[in-house]
């Protein structure tokens, strides 16, 4: 079962770009770790970029983790889609209150998806 899988909560540019971000699973969790996934479909041109923004739970500090990201990989129907993951320990994202994967293009915020981690069961 994954914690914060959060695939209802698109968010759209120009009826286009989609960015769901996934949160760690409670197996990987008991294994000391927190891996998120953020994945965005159906951009062009391939010039875009993900990164990673972590607050606090009272928002006022971020918490770095180990980034890695994917480039832009051609689909069939002639639009790109990118990967990024954030990978923190499981005690840093006990303290993590939201994270929000954001989607760039050149030097423009174009769209970004924000999980909280209250969101997340922990069954």
């Amino acid at each position: 079962i994954s914690c914060c899988l959060d695939e209802s909560k698109f968010k759209l540019l120009n009826g286009e770009i989609q960015i769901v971000v996934l949160g760690p699973s409670n197996k990987e969790l008991e294994q000391g770790k927190a891996t998120l996934m953020c994945v965005a479909n159906k951009g062009f041109p391939s010039d875009w970029s993900l990164s990673w923004k972590t607050s606090d739970s009272s928002g006022s500090s971020s918490i770095r983790g180990e980034e890695s990201r994917t480039p832009g990989v051609l689909q069939n129907d002639g639009l790109y889609s990118w990967s990024s993951t954030l990978t923190l320990t499981a005690d840093q994202w006990g303290k993590v209150g939201s994270v929000t994967c954001e989607a760039t293009q050149g030097s423009q915020s174009l769209v970004s998806e924000i999980l909280r981690r209250d969101q997340c069961s922990q069954s």
